[in-house]
């Protein structure tokens, strides 16, 4: 039986023999009483063509749990293979293409990245009949179908699917979720490679396209992969941190007076008042070790009402963020991030290579270095190596974008690492509870860390005096009475404390070397964005 697409082999010369023409002959007729026989006198419509095929496709009933077939046993597509070479399995997937040709219909089944090629081939003996082949031909791409199928290893690779040593032969094939005949896009469009190839498919699909249809885009082997790699990053934060101690907490994204200072914040309606969408968790996590529990961690929603239109920004975004106390000097808690940061892009390595190498077949991806322990330089140091590449910076100033991305370059050339930690940052632009440097009045105990050029985490040393802490609030413009809770947690006594908060959208963007951080927030917020 073949049951690849093959070509057919070319007709015979004049020089056939009679023996063979007699052959050829019988060989016809069997057809046409075989066709005779498929056929049945009907009073009113005349002749009609009996369906060999029928029970065995066609629409299914929409599925509402009344308890049929429960005990089918179906096999997810990635554990498809050799193995089950000539068994029978159940399938449910996504129709992602299909082709009619002549008595045959190949098609392609799309279960999450994993694909399979299906053949649903003319056989009386099977009783598949040209409707079914038909039927499969027309099914709309894109929608849900189960199949029972015979797993067949193939001759050679499939080379289109993902698992290419083996294909299916398809015995039922039932329309389970149509989806309709026009979409938006198609998700192999929106998965051809973004390459600068000349030879290649210039087809794109652009990114507001990508995001008003962000459900078909998402379907695509690529974004599969990057919000696995997504979830990994959380998991890895979860477990490296719960292992050295600290416990999860939630905090509340409503609160009365703005987390970091200034007017970036969204304001809602609270009853007969106003309240403020949560900058960060920063004031509960530091509540949180003034209460005794010493290590803290959150992930959660943030909100920033900033109207930045840029590769990197967003108005809601995941934030992974933690926060302990320590002995004596707050480098124990910055070692702690270091650390951390390095165990996750460890773990992404060693356990999401097949994720990444997908991300890779779209995108151009560069490998991530980083060093352990980690690269840490103090800020002076930062501007000097800036202005011996030609950019001043004030030693009161932050950073621009373009000098952290030449910073950036610059380290990867000196140290080969991606990413870094700067520590010192002038205490002018940091938020009022940071800690100043005891030894530089224009310094900070603060510190921000690097991927490719990018921040990913800001921290510090907070303040725990509350005097000290009312004096930097009132300094910074802040509305004492707004945050007397907070402060008040800090006169029942307080360790001194340090955390920081990481971006982790950003982090999966600059870990993959992707251009956009919408690439990696499954419903991306901004300016001018708040659907779907």
């Amino acid at each position: 039986m073949v049951l690849s697409e093959v070509n057919q082999p070319p007709a015979e010369g004049d020089a056939a023999t009679s023996k063979k023409a007699a052959k050829k002959a019988a060989k016809a007729a069997e057809k046409q009483q075989k066709k005779a026989e498929h056929k049945v006198s009907a009073p009113e419509s005349g002749i009609l063509e009996i369906d060999i095929s029928e029970g065995k496709y066609g629409n299914i009933k929409m599925i509402q749990s009344t308890g049929e077939h429960r005990d089918r046993v179906y096999t997810d597509v990635k554990d498809l293979g050799v193995h089950l070479d000539r068994k029978f399995v159940w399938v449910r997937a996504r129709l992602q293409t299909s082709r009619a040709k002549g008595k045959q219909c190949f098609a392609v089944l799309r279960q999450n990245s994993s694909t399979i090629q299906l053949i649903v081939s003319v056989n009386e003996e099977l009783y598949i009949s040209k409707q079914m082949v038909k039927f499969t031909g027309n099914i709309p791409k894109e929608s849900i179908v189960d199949v029972r199928a015979v797993v067949v290893a193939t001759a050679s690779p499939v080379q289109a699917c993902s698992l290419g040593e083996v294909e299916l032969s398809a015995r039922e094939v039932w329309l389970v979720s149509p989806a309709r005949a026009q979409l938006p896009l198609l998700v192999e469009d929106a998965a051809r490679p973004e390459t600068d190839d000349p030879e290649g498919l210039k087809i794109r699909v652009n990114q507001d396209t990508r995001l008003d249809n962000r459900v078909l885009d998402l379907r695509t082997p690529a974004n599969q992969a990057i919000f696995r790699i997504e979830a990994g990053v959380c998991r890895l934060f979860r477990d490296h941190l719960t292992r050295r101690g600290f416990v999860e907490i939630h905090t509340p994204k409503i609160i009365s007076a703005a987390s970091e200072g200034g007017a970036n914040v969204f304001t809602v309606s609270y009853f007969k008042s106003s309240a403020y969408l949560a900058q960060s968790p920063q004031l509960y996590k530091q509540m949180a070790i003034a209460a005794d529990f010493d290590k803290v961690f959150t992930v959660g929603a943030v909100f920033r009402a900033e109207d930045s239109n840029t590769h990197r920004h967003l108005t809601e975004f995941v934030g992974l963020d933690l926060e302990m106390s320590f002995k004596q000097h707050y480098h124990e808690v910055l070692d702690t991030i270091g650390q951390t940061l390095t165990d996750i892009f460890r773990g992404l390595q060693e356990e999401f290579e097949n994720e990444i190498a997908t991300v890779a077949q779209q995108y151009p991806v560069a490998p991530f270095k980083f060093l352990e322990p980690p690269l840490r330089l103090e800020f002076p140091r930062a501007i000097q190596m800036l202005k011996e590449a030609g950019v001043t910076v004030g030693e009161e100033d932050d950073l621009s974008t373009p000098d952290e991305k030449l910073l950036g370059r610059l380290v990867k050339a000196k140290y080969e690492t991606d990413f870094f930690i700067l520590d010192k940052y002038p205490l002018a632009v940091r938020p009022f509870y940071t800690m100043p440097d005891p030894n530089n009045p224009k310094a900070s105990n603060s510190y921000d860390m690097f991927m490719r050029g990018e921040e990913i985490l800001s921290g510090a040393q907070r303040i725990h005096d509350p005097d000290f802490l009312t004096e930097r609030a009132k300094h910074h413009g802040i509305d004492i009475s707004k945050i007397a809770a907070y402060i008040e947690s800090f006169r029942l006594g307080c360790p001194p404390h340090a955390g920081g908060g990481i971006g982790m959208e950003r982090v999966v963007m600059l870990f993959l070397g992707l251009d956009n951080i919408r690439k990696t927030s499954m419903f991306p917020r901004d300016p001018k964005r708040v659907t779907p």
